[in-house]
């Protein structure tokens, strides 16, 4: 047998974590650098999974299979296509910098005579996250996914709801309350999109005998397996609708300014970064591949949900006052162009929906993290509370702007070429939400331009007079983040090269080509 590269890269987190959690109360410090080593391991599994894919191959390789529940079809499964392994490698990429960022953020406290170990508990819920979100990237059985997909969310509730955001203007008894409800309604909103989830799972397992995303994609080629067009609609809708919840799309959003609000920083990169791009890679991989019929049925009206997601989200963050649900609301206008670019069904849209899922998790990193550096000095999310910041902390500042002109897509930047890819793909074949969506462009300028005005110029406020700039630590975090921005800002080209085969078999499998461009005759 070949080594099982992916399960080793999905299963070290998991064992970090259990380590992790293992270690003695007394030493918190080595909980940290443990649980920092283990992520820096997976980033060179998820480095070696990257080389070893080919991008000119077959279309899932590295795969494994073993029989799991043989009485019910389910297996094992285990294989990467280009748009899966894209994200893999973004998952162990951002994971370090998420321990290194939040080093200090579960320092232990104590309650009366009672001790209890923060530490080992917060590093090792974010190595259990990485397990599950790896494996959701690389599983093709529909079961096997469903199960890591519904898991993570317990790790993401104890993070939610144990380790929220200390800088709070209500205080902190009032703060532990908005924790503890940010935290369920996190975990009711995404536990109800499962629960329609499992019954279209079951559904597709009645249809089609087993749960291989590769037999029963294969089956409906060759035309051995035929579904009514009401039941595929049917179980489209409850597939659908789990990840549009995840990913999130209005009107099915609400969770997530309250989970990052009330989250740490750190936390807050984890959910929008990493584990909301499961929705949007689920929608990639299951919606369009098991029901191509039922995608193109529901094309229109995801495409009035995905514009409303984006301008809705743009308009409501520019009239935030919290710094971190200012992120949140622009990160919901953003996932509405990654939506708005896969079911555009066109090969750049959906080029540029993958490549907006890197570049996304990269400068949301980027911003959120260096958002957290800024309120940890201040104690305040608010944005009124700031001011004048960039005459005593220069470098907090400069990284804070271009985390925010990546966040805009300023050309040059990374996000910028996905965005224009989506809205190229878009506009070949729906020219008027093409245009509609460009307004979202012009509003994630005047957010992020109004923020870094309203925190970092102006009079230095007495209250950030004495704040000190980034410290080794936290450049060691920003610093790769912003190079990387800028580096795929101006050579997209190496992730591209591994995502685009994957996107043209989607576009097979959907039965759909690009539209000629239409030319004039010659006079």
């Amino acid at each position: 047998m070949s080594f099982p590269l992916l399960t080793a890269t999905a299963a070290l987190p998991a064992l970090g974590a259990v380590a992790t959690a293992a270690v003695p109360a007394a030493r918190r410090v080595a909980a940290k650098w443990l649980a920092l080593l283990v992520s820096l391991a997976t980033l060179v599994l998820a480095a070696v999974v990257l080389v070893r894919f080919d991008p000119g191959g077959s279309r899932y390789q590295l795969t494994e299979s073993h029989p799991w529940i043989k009485d019910f079809g389910v297996r094992y499964e285990l294989g990467v296509d280009g748009i899966g392994v894209a994200l893999v490698a973004l998952t162990a990429l951002l994971i370090p910098f998420v321990i290194l960022a939040g080093w200090h953020d579960a320092d232990p406290q104590e309650t009366g005579n009672r001790r209890w170990r923060p530490t080992q508990g917060f590093f090792a819920l974010i190595l259990a996250v990485e397990a599950m979100v790896i494996i959701s990237f690389e599983a093709t059985d529909v079961f096997l996914f469903y199960i890591f997909f519904e898991a993570m969310l317990i790790p993401m509730y104890f993070l939610i709801g144990g380790f929220g955001d200390k800088a709070h203007e209500h205080g902190d008894e009032v703060a532990a309350t908005q924790r503890s409800y940010a935290a369920v309604k996190f975990l009711l909103y995404n536990l109800v999109g499962g629960l329609i989830m499992l019954a279209a799972v079951i559904g597709l397992y009645v249809v089609a005998g087993n749960f291989s995303l590769q037999e029963i994609v294969q089956a409906r080629a060759n035309g051995s397996l035929h579904m009514a067009t009401s039941t595929e609609r049917w179980l489209f809708l409850g597939f659908f609708f789990a990840f549009a919840v995840k990913a999130p799309l209005w009107p099915l959003h609400t969770w997530l300014p309250n989970a990052m609000g009330e989250a740490t920083a750190p936390v807050a990169v984890l959910i929008t970064a990493v584990v909301d791009k499961v929705g949007t890679f689920a929608m990639l991989r299951f919606c369009l591949q098991l029901f191509p019929e039922a995608s193109k049925w529901a094309t229109p009206a995801i495409l009035v949900l995905a514009l409303i997601s984006i301008v809705y989200g743009a308009l409501v963050a520019v009239g935030q006052r919290d710094i971190k649900r200012l992120v949140a609301y622009a990160s919901i206008s953003h996932f509405g162009f990654i939506i708005l670019g896969i079911f555009a069904m066109t090969s750049q849209g959906q080029s540029g929906a993958t490549l907006y899922m890197v570049n996304h998790g990269i400068s949301t990193a980027a911003l959120m993290l260096v958002a957290g550096f800024l309120i940890s000095r201040r104690g305040s999310r608010l944005i009124a509370d700031y001011g004048g910041v960039q005459k005593v902390a220069p470098v907090l500042a400069g990284t804070f702007l271009v985390g925010g002109l990546a966040t805009l897509s300023l050309p040059g930047l990374a996000p910028f070429v996905s965005e224009f890819l989506v809205l190229v793909g878009t506009f070949a074949r729906y020219p008027v939400v093409g245009i509609v969506a460009t307004f979202g462009i012009v509003l994630a300028a005047l957010y992020t331009l109004v923020l870094y005005q309203r925190t970092m110029t102006g009079p230095v406020k007495p209250e950030v007079a004495q704040m000190p700039d980034l410290r080794v630590r936290e450049l060691l975090v920003v610093a790769p983040l912003i190079a990387l921005l800028i580096f795929l800002g101006v050579y997209p080209k190496p992730v591209t090269d591994i995502v685009n085969p994957a996107v043209q078999q989607t576009m097979s499998d959907v039965h759909k080509k690009d539209p000629q461009p239409e030319v004039e005759a010659a006079k």
